[in-house]
């Protein structure tokens, strides 16, 4: 039997990890690019964040914005403790942090790639580089490919695995095979905010404020990197991926509201204030905060409430008391555009998963051919769920051939 595998990233790569060696099997991987696991060799700033300590599945569903349906069988199946025991049974241990986000030990997204290597290699499996897939047909029970270098493969199975494509036209070659193609838009990628003064602190973050989208309802909560071009962090981030849909219909102009201080109300703002006119009020307003505001993001929310270095607390005007309450419970900032998180780039969109079988990865329409990965039409927001999806999806597909 021949396997043919179209894509050297997670999902790929993982699969070939998991297709036992036989004398009357050849597996042949097919990549475009001239290197494998690029993206694992950048994510999580050359960590990789391998999965993410979230063991309930139902919990775990929570974190994917577009095909709940279709991982509540993946992910049942090969689920973050089982990602945890494959990688431990080859030596890679992998640990949690706070947030819950899980990196080898080593902090190398090298080591998951040679673990990933090493058993492809035992596996007898052949990768081949710089070889983009043009098109693929069926001739009775055999896949014909064909290359842009002009060579061809004949595969009894075939996976596809080579993540997704920017562009709806990209996909022609799949929906010419009957499948349903969602049309692609970016997901998790940073604001824009042009020429804003707030992108001189760049550099800035804060370790828990809130953002909401627009007339959305889109609300996430976490840190926030003020960047020289926009805003960025976990936050930013999610809150891209709920609303990759939407945004994109915006055409990437719209309003990102901004509490400062996370969940923090009017009432309670406005009683801490009162608290500071009535017991701190010689102290001057610029010295300090008591929410763990950066130094400069205070004096620059004091400065666009037009108070003054010099003003203390007991010489608050009321008009600049209520500027500062907008600002830091509900600054809105003008987004124009979008910047990708070079990290973890991640296409919302793709292959529909009500024609893929969610326990084998076999499409429902043209049997002998499988999906795993971000070609499908399933997304999670930042932390390593990506990842998962992959693993899930990749192990699944080499059950099949166990």
């Amino acid at each position: 039997m021949k396997i043919a595998i179209i894509g050297a990233g997670a999902a790929g790569c993982f699969a070939a990890a998991n297709i036992p060696k036989r004398n009357d099997r050849e597996v042949v991987v097919f990549e475009k690019a001239a290197k494998a696991l690029q993206k694992v060799k950048i994510s999580g700033g050359g960590r990789c964040n391998v999965t993410h300590q979230l063991f309930d599945v139902k919990e775990l569903l929570q974190k994917y914005p577009r095909g709940k349906n279709f991982l509540k069988k993946t992910l049942h199946s090969f689920s973050p403790a089982e990602t945890l025991q494959w990688f431990a049974a080859k030596g890679v241990s992998i640990k949690a942090e706070a947030d819950g986000r899980m990196f080898p030990d080593t902090d190398d997204s090298q080591t998951i790639i040679d673990c990933l290597w090493t058993a492809m290699r035992q596996n007898g499996v052949t990768v081949q580089f710089q070889k983009s897939l043009q098109r693929i047909e069926k001739v009775k029970e055999q896949w014909y490919l064909s290359f842009a270098d002009g060579s061809q493969y004949i595969a009894d199975k075939v996976l596809i695995a080579c993540g997704g494509y920017p562009k709806e036209e990209q996909y022609h070659w799949l929906r010419s095979l009957g499948h349903t193609i969602h049309a692609p838009v970016p997901s998790l990628f940073t604001f824009n905010l042009p020429h804003h003064p707030i992108t001189a602190l760049m550099g800035l973050s804060v370790s828990n404020a809130q953002v909401k989208i627009g007339s959305t309802k889109i609300v996430e909560q976490g840190p926030i990197l003020i960047t020289h071009w926009g805003l960025s962090g976990p936050a930013i981030l999610r809150a891209s991926a709920w609303g990759a849909q939407e945004i994109h219909q915006l055409q990437y102009q719209f309003t990102a509201r901004i509490n400062w201080l996370g969940t923090t109300t009017d009432h309670e703002l406005s009683t801490w204030i009162q608290d500071k006119r009535q017991y701190e009020g010689s102290r001057f307003i610029h010295e300090r905060n008591d929410w763990g505001l950066p130094k400069r993001l205070w004096e620059y929310l004091m400065d666009e409430a037009g108070i003054a270095d010099n003003t203390k607390w007991g010489e608050l005007k009321s008009s600049n008391q209520h500027k500062l309450i907008e600002l830091l419970l509900r600054h809105n900032y003008n987004v124009s555009g979008k910047t990708t998180h070079k990290d973890e780039f991640v296409t919302c969109g793709g292959v529909a998963t009500n024609e893929i079988n969610p326990e084998t990865m076999e499409s429902k329409l043209a049997p002998g051919l499988y999906f795993a990965g971000e070609i499908l039409h399933v997304d999670g927001i930042t932390g390593g769920f990506n990842f998962q999806h992959a693993w899930s999806s990749g192990f699944l597909f080499a059950k099949n051939f166990q």
